[in-house]
């Protein structure tokens, strides 16, 4: 009767590993769809759909925003991609590869790209790490070289 209860105990316990396997795989395809959204929105230059994708206000690390975490509105989301679509109206983000990290963060490695209203191009590799939680990005933690090369 005891090893009975040990099988029970065995069976429930691999029967709950594999349920919350599949919630956690389940939740981070849903995440990567949002991303791949994301995506799609700011190559349209779709601002106020990509915006939606946030929390109300949202945390982010941008060196465009200055040191440390900053806060942002949506609205402020807007008026900051609106600048960059004016700054380069082609400006353009190509995904090199998604990376699910758990629940709750979505890494991705992309390269931005762009020309200015004076021909000036620009290219630069860029990684991005998402929070999201309940459907909505939360935080949006971005890295990339912000230093220009030293002119000779």
């Amino acid at each position: 009767m005891q090893q009975f209860f040990l099988i029970i105990l065995a069976a429930t316990a691999l029967f709950s590993c594999d349920r919350q396997k599949l919630t956690t795989d389940s939740t981070a395809t849903q995440n990567e769809r949002l991303v791949q959204e994301y995506y799609a929105y700011f190559n349209k230059h779709d601002w106020a759909n990509m915006a939606e994708l946030y929390t109300e206000v949202a945390d982010f690390k941008d060196p465009s925003l200055g040191e440390g975490i900053v806060k942002q509105t949506r609205q402020q989301t807007i008026k900051k991609y609106s600048e960059l679509g004016v700054m380069f109206p082609d400006v353009k983000d190509e995904v090199v590869q998604i990376y699910s990290s758990g629940e709750k963060h979505v890494i991705v490695e992309f390269i931005s790209s762009g020309t200015a209203p004076d021909s000036t191009k620009f290219t630069l590799p860029i990684c991005t790490i998402f929070t999201i939680e309940n459907g909505k990005i939360t935080k949006d933690f971005t890295y990339y070289d912000n230093f220009e090369d030293p002119k000779p």
